[in-house]
């Protein structure tokens, strides 16, 4: 196998994803195939930080979210990110890797509190980090917390796994002509509304020169595959 392309990638999953056929929760069966495809990706000696969304729990939670106001429903929604990034930690350590989850709002009972030095130090000591509770405050979404470390790490990539295998010109699950990108730019993403990210984190990748790699977390063995430059996906660049 040839050298992977990436030395640092951050690698951003939804909650959904941890699903797997439920209508929500946690299904562990899906965390576990998913820690594999994360383990695929260390063996080859890539350094990997992950960010994991909640709204696998949240939505679980909000018929009891309705009436709050938005500054404790997204408290609650960064809480369930910290829910699914100790579940992820606790298969990867049962599977044999040594993870930390490294939390924005500080919790010491429960994981560390996160700081770039700490972060920077277990990758380069080959730990995989999951970096939880998003950027510790309200209003801003996990997308923006994914690219917001992905720029505090030094990551080469940020890589977001969706439920469709990149970006298209349209929702391609209600509109058979939608049109499938193999490289977009920032801007182009922007001017077509794109919403595969929020604008926020899009300005932030874009402003540090980090390029969003955009696929299918869905397909078996996706991740591996991408990182090594196979598969289907979508490439997003300054220019």
């Amino acid at each position: 196998m040839s050298s992977p392309k990436y030395k640092r990638i951050l690698l951003k999953l939804s909650g959904e994803v941890l699903m797997g056929n439920q209508p929500y929760g946690i299904d562990l069966d899906t965390v576990s195939r998913l820690a594999d495809e994360v383990l695929g990706v260390a063996a080859t000696g890539v350094q990997l930080a992950l960010v994991i969304g909640g709204g696998n729990i949240f939505r679980g939670l909000a018929g009891a979210a309705k009436g709050m106001d938005r500054v404790s429903a997204d408290h609650m929604g960064i809480m369930a990110t910290v829910m699914n990034a100790l579940a992820m930690q606790g298969v990867l350590t049962h599977k044999g890797m040594d993870a930390r989850v490294l939390s924005a709002i500080a919790m010491p009972t429960v994981c560390e509190t996160y700081s770039r030095a700490k972060g920077i130090h277990h990758l380069e000591a080959g730990r995989i980090i999951i970096c939880a509770a998003g950027t510790g405050l309200p209003f801003f979404t996990t997308d923006t917390g994914a690219a917001l470390r992905a720029a505090e790490l030094s990551c080469d990539a940020l890589f977001k796994g969706t439920s469709v295998d990149g970006v298209y010109s349209a929702d391609p699950k209600t509109d058979p002509n939608a049109r499938r990108y193999d490289r977009i730019t920032f801007g182009e993403m922007l001017s077509k509304d794109l919403r595969i990210m929020d604008p926020a984190a899009i300005a932030l990748a874009r402003d540090n020169g980090i390029p969003v790699v955009v696929f299918s977390i869905r397909k078996p063995g996706a991740i591996l595959e991408v990182v090594n430059g196979g598969g289907l996906f979508t490439t997003v660049t300054k220019d």
